[in-house]
C-alpha cells in the first residue's frame, strides 16, 4: 500500500477499473452480435460504474462533499440500469429500452437520499445503504432470470446470488463499523471491489458469453426445424397436383414402390363424360370441375385414406384397412353427391364415375392397382352397353 495515496489499496482500485471496463465491453459485444436489450443495459451499467470510479477517486482525494453527489449519481445509475435489465429480461427487444427511462426518473430521489445521508451520516452509512442497494439488484436479477434453463443461464444466475450475498456482507461490515466509530482506514475504502468480487464478475461475464452460445444454438435448432418443416413442406407440395389438390402421379409411383405395401381397397375412378364436357363446355369448366372432383375425394375419405390423379380425368383412392363392399358404399356416395354437381353460369351439371375396386390384401399394390382398373373399365363398358342408343 503506498501511504501517499489516497486509495488504501491502489492495485485493488485499479483492477476494479479494468474489470469494469472489461465486463462492459464483454457485454457491449454481446449486444451487438445478439441485439438482445438485457446485454445492452448491462453494457450502459459498467460505463457508469467507470464513470463513478472516477467521482469517487476525486472523492477520497479531495474529501471534498461536492464530489459525493456526482458519484452517488453514477453508482445508483449502474443500480438502476441493472433494475432496467431485470425487468426486460433476457429474450427482450429494443422497446424494452423505454423501462430505462421510466425508472431513472427514480435516481434524483436516490441522489438527494444518499447525498443527505454522507452529509450527515458518513460515508460509512452511504457505503452500507449502496451495498444493500446492489445486493437487490443483483438478487433482483438473479430471480427474473429464472426461465433461462441453460448450463451458462445457470452459471450466471450462481454468480449474480454469490454476488448479492457479497453485498450484503458488505452492508453488515459497514453497519458494524459505523456502529463502532473510528473504523480503520481501509474500511473507507471497501466499497471497492474486492479481488473475490473481481473473479465472481469474470465468471459472470464467461457465463453471459456462454448464454448467449447457448441461445445462438437454441436459435440454430430452431432454424433447423423451420428449415426441415420447409423442406418436407416443399416435398409435399411437390407431390401435389396443382389443379385438385390431390397427390400426383409421380407420387402414386413411389406409393407403388413403396416396400412397406398397403394394406386395404384400392379404387380407379374414371369420369364417363368428362371429354364431351369438356368438347361442349370449353377446358376453363374441365377444370373447374376437376377441382371440385379433387376437394370432394379429399372430404369424403378418412385421414388414414389416401387420394391420387392418375392423369387426365383418372383417379386412385386407397381405403386402408377397409372391405371392399365398405369401399364401394362411400364410392356410391361420392358419385350420387357428383349428379348434383353445379357449374358457375351452367347450373346442374351431372358427374358420372366409374369405377373398380381389388382387395390388396396380403399381395402388392401394384398388382391390386392393376386388377382395379381393369375392373373399372369393365364397369365402365357395362355401363355403356346399358345406356340407350339414340
Amino acid at each position: 500500500m503506498d501511504p501517499s495515496s489516497p486509495v488504501a489499496d491502489i492495485t485493488s482500485f485499479f483492477i476494479q477499473e479494468i474489470g469494469a471496463v472489461l465486463f462492459g465491453m464483454v457485454f457491449l459485444f454481446l449486444y451487438r452480435q445478439s441485439k438482445v436489450v438485457y446485454f445492452g443495459l448491462w453494457a450502459v451499467a459498467w460505463l457508469m460504474r467507470v464513470l463513478a470510479a472516477f467521482f469517487g477517486f476525486e472523492l477520497l482525494r479531495t474529501q471534498h462533499s461536492g464530489w459525493l453527489a456526482p458519484y452517488a449519481t453514477f453508482e445508483f445509475g449502474f443500480a438502476i440500469v441493472l433494475i432496467s435489465a431485470a425487468r426486460a429480461g433476457f429474450a427482450s427487444s429494443v422497446k424494452d429500452w423505454r423501462t430505462v427511462l421510466r425508472l431513472i426518473s427514480i435516481l434524483p430521489i436516490f441522489v438527494a437520499l444518499v447525498w443527505a445521508i454522507g452529509q450527515y451520516s458518513g460515508l460509512e452509512a452511504y457505503h452500507a445503504s449502496h451495498a444493500v442497494v446492489l445486493g437487490f439488484v443483483y438478487l433482483y436479477n438473479f430471480i427474473m432470470l429464472r426461465k433461462n434453463l441453460g448450463l451458462g443461464a445457470r452459471i450466471f444466475r450462481f454468480s449474480l446470488v454469490v454476488l448479492a450475498a457479497a453485498f450484503f456482507e458488505h452492508a453488515i461490515i459497514f453497519v458494524y463499523l459505523f456502529n463502532r466509530g473510528g473504523a480503520p482506514a481501509w474500511a473507507n475504502y471497501l466499497h471497492h471491489e474486492t479481488y473475490y468480487d473481481f473473479a465472481l464478475h469474470c465468471v459472470m461475464a464467461f457465463a453471459a458469453m456462454a448464454m448467449w452460445s447457448e441461445s445462438q444454438i437454441d436459435r440454430m435448432r430452431d432454424l433447423l426445424g423451420e428449415l426441415d418443416g420447409l423442406r418436407r413442406e416443399r416435398k409435399h407440395t411437390l407431390d401435389l397436383d396443382r389443379l385438385t389438390g390431390l397427390f400426383n402421379q409421380a407420387a402414386l409411383a413411389r406409393r407403388v414402390e413403396d416396400p412397406d405395401g398397403f394394406e386395404g381397397v384400392v379404387v380407379v375412378c374414371d369420369m364417363d363424360n368428362f371429354k364431351d364436357v369438356n368438347d361442349r363446355y370449353g377446358h376453363l369448366v374441365g377444370d373447374e370441375i376437376l377441382r371440385n372432383i379433387g376437394n370432394l375425394l379429399q372430404s369424403s375419405i378418412r385421414h388414414a385414406d389416401e387420394a391420387y390423379r392418375w392423369g387426365g380425368d383418372e383417379f386412385v383412392i386407397l381405403f386402408r384397412g377397409q372391405r371392399a363392399d365398405v369401399a364401394v358404399r362411400r364410392m356410391t356416395d361420392i358419385e350420387n353427391r357428383l349428379r348434383g354437381f353445379r357449374v358457375r353460369g351452367l347450373g346442374v351439371l351431372p358427374i358420372t364415375f366409374s369405377w373398380g375396386t381389388a382387395d390388396s390384401h396380403n399381395r402388392v399394390l401394384r398388382d391390386a392397382l392393376d386388377e382395379a382398373d381393369r375392373n373399372m373399365y369393365i364397369f365402365k363398358r357395362s355401363r355403356a352397353a346399358e345406356r340407350p342408343e339414340v
